[in-house]
């Protein structure tokens, strides 16, 4: 340290220099999906843009306590408003509309069957299938295949004994699964504690049950069974009024 205070070795300034540099990018992705032009987010853009475009530290340089203060501020900036962003939107969904309906296929290689598939029991499958297995190991193709207990209707013959939810849990897209055991019953996040109804794929506890709608209810598949028992997925609409989006959410139809 010197006299007039706050001095730091060039590491910390070299970190705090990077966390600065980020702010110009993490800025636009925050703002530019907010339609608020009052002079408070005016003030903040300047002040973000200024701050990353400051001159570098030299190697063995000192900060003194104004830039320290500076660079903290950017910082939590950032930070401020890192929760208000819908990430769930930047994850690589499917794009475009699936014209053809695709069999539900079990991690066997068979095709899901109302009349073999155990009621209260749910299997991790994969939707859109590719022909590319590295494309298949992504997340947002996982999904939960579940047959309801039998109190929520699961007994019964129809596709209404069944959902297919989205594996990437709404909080922080880690991977969800359904616990069958005598008093769980309902999807489990190994992260963070969030808990989804198998009824609805609705968001009854954890972090993920405190985000507002879509981002408390997963995206669901719609079913339909032929004739033999099969069951099928039907040509999904990837929007949050629709099927949902997977890591954002689905709004719950009245």
């Amino acid at each position: 340290m010197v006299s007039q205070g706050f001095v730091y070795q060039s590491s910390t300034r070299s970190l705090l220099y990077l966390v600065i540099r980020s702010t110009e990018s993490v800025y636009w992705v925050i703002f530019s999906k907010m339609n608020l032009k009052t002079k408070v987010y005016r003030g903040v853009q300047a002040f973000c843009v200024t701050m990353s475009r400051q001159t570098p530290p030299s190697i063995g340089g000192k900060v003194s306590r104004r830039d320290f203060l500076k660079l903290m501020a950017a910082a939590g900036t950032v930070l401020t408003f890192i929760p208000f962003v819908d990430w769930g939107k930047f994850l690589p969904n499917p794009e475009g509309k699936v014209s053809a309906r695709a069999k539900v296929e079990l991690p066997d290689g068979s095709q899901a069957n109302v009349k073999t598939f155990a009621v209260n029991h749910s299997e991790a499958v994969i939707y859109p299938k590719s022909a590319d297995p590295s494309l298949n190991k992504e997340a947002f193709r996982d999904w939960q295949f579940i047959r309801l207990p039998e109190e929520l209707g699961g007994q019964r013959t129809d596709v209404s004994a069944f959902r297919m939810y989205s594996m990437v849990c709404l909080h922080l897209w880690c991977l969800w699964k359904y616990w069958p055991e005598p008093g769980r019953k309902r999807g489990e996040c190994p992260c963070h504690g969030s808990m989804y109804d198998p009824l609805t794929g609705k968001a009854f506890a954890g972090p993920a049950s405190l985000q507002s709608p879509p981002s408390n209810v997963l995206p669901e598949l719609d079913l339909e069974i032929d004739n033999d028992g099969n069951i099928w997925v039907k040509p999904p609409n990837w929007s949050p009024n629709g099927n949902g989006i997977v890591g954002y959410g689905r709004f719950i139809k009245e």
